[in-house]
């Protein structure tokens, strides 16, 4: 009887030292499922008279769309470089004359180019009618609302969301979606027959557009070499592309020879020479894609 007595004894005395023990020990973590990281998407697509080079950059994803601005004018590759991104996309208009911006530009809340201070702009007489539409031209946006990146495509004299910041914001035009807006914004006057930007001709052409999920696609439609000067893209027909790429809002950004994209250690540029070469033209400003 005493042995049995003095194994409940020692059995007891174990099974409090392993409650201890076990009290030391931590409290075991929650295992949170993480959803696999949404990568960008490159693709080419050849159109009967271009070439489309189209990135998609999912929403609520580690990527930023940025804007960036050149003191004179830069490559796409040398901003590349200076901002160590995956991507860099030509994105606002500049006077080649002067190297001064046509287009407004915002980085990080803060007015970095103002076309109300180019002279050539402003104190151009053919331009003057146009002048107030101008300055009121389609931008590109980037806000900061709490702790959520939102992207957003509207007229300059647009305020914030409730909520929102302004952080970067780039102007060009036109508006291209929901509905082509050239004579809005002073391209095109049917009483003079003044087209900028030869709408409707075939020519190398950059865009920026929106999904319905807040995912941003970037489009260069390039010449075609082997078509020639008359290939590219009109600005309806960029349109519709975006249209079919499943974008909601999209505006134009500088062409011609301004087109030009790099990514991930490649360059592309859009215009072509009497030669057919492609002709490598630095930029003012330009959108960039970075990791967060």
């Amino acid at each position: 009887m005493r042995k049995i007595w003095l194994l409940g004894l020692t059995l007891a005395s174990l099974g409090t030292v392993l409650w201890f023990n076990m009290r030391s020990l931590p409290t075991p973590i929650a295992t949170v499922a993480v959803s696999p990281a949404k990568p960008i998407r490159y693709e080419q697509r050849t159109l009967p008279e271009g070439i489309a080079n189209i990135l998609f950059i999912p929403a609520n994803s580690r990527f930023l769309v940025t804007a960036a601005l050149s003191e004179k004018v830069s490559t796409v590759e040398e901003f590349a470089e200076k901002y160590k991104a995956i991507a860099i996309f030509n994105a606002g208009f500049f006077d080649p004359a002067n190297q001064k911006t046509t287009s407004y530009v915002i980085i990080q809340g803060k007015l970095v180019a103002d076309p109300k201070q180019n002279d050539r702009l402003v104190n151009n007489p053919n331009l003057k009618p146009y002048l107030g539409k101008i300055l009121n031209r389609t931008e590109f946006r980037r806000y900061v609302c709490g702790q959520n990146v939102k992207y957003d495509i509207t007229l300059h004299n647009e305020s914030a969301p409730p909520g929102c910041q302004l952080a970067d914001a780039i102007g060009a035009g036109p508006r291209l979606l929901p509905k082509l807006t050239l004579v809005e914004e002073g391209f095109v006057d049917n009483a003079s027959k003044r087209d900028a930007l030869g709408s409707n001709q075939r020519n190398a052409r950059t865009a920026v557009g929106i999904t319905d999920d807040g995912s941003v696609v970037l489009v260069m439609v390039s010449e075609k070499p082997s078509v020639g000067a008359n290939s590219g893209i009109s600005l309806p027909a960029l349109a519709d592309l975006m249209k079919n790429l499943g974008v909601k809002k999209a505006m134009n950004l500088d062409g011609g020879s301004s087109s030009s994209l790099y990514y991930k250690g490649k360059t592309f540029y859009g215009k072509i020479d009497l030669e057919r070469n492609f002709i490598k033209r630095p930029v003012k400003s330009v959108l960039v894609v970075q990791e967060n």
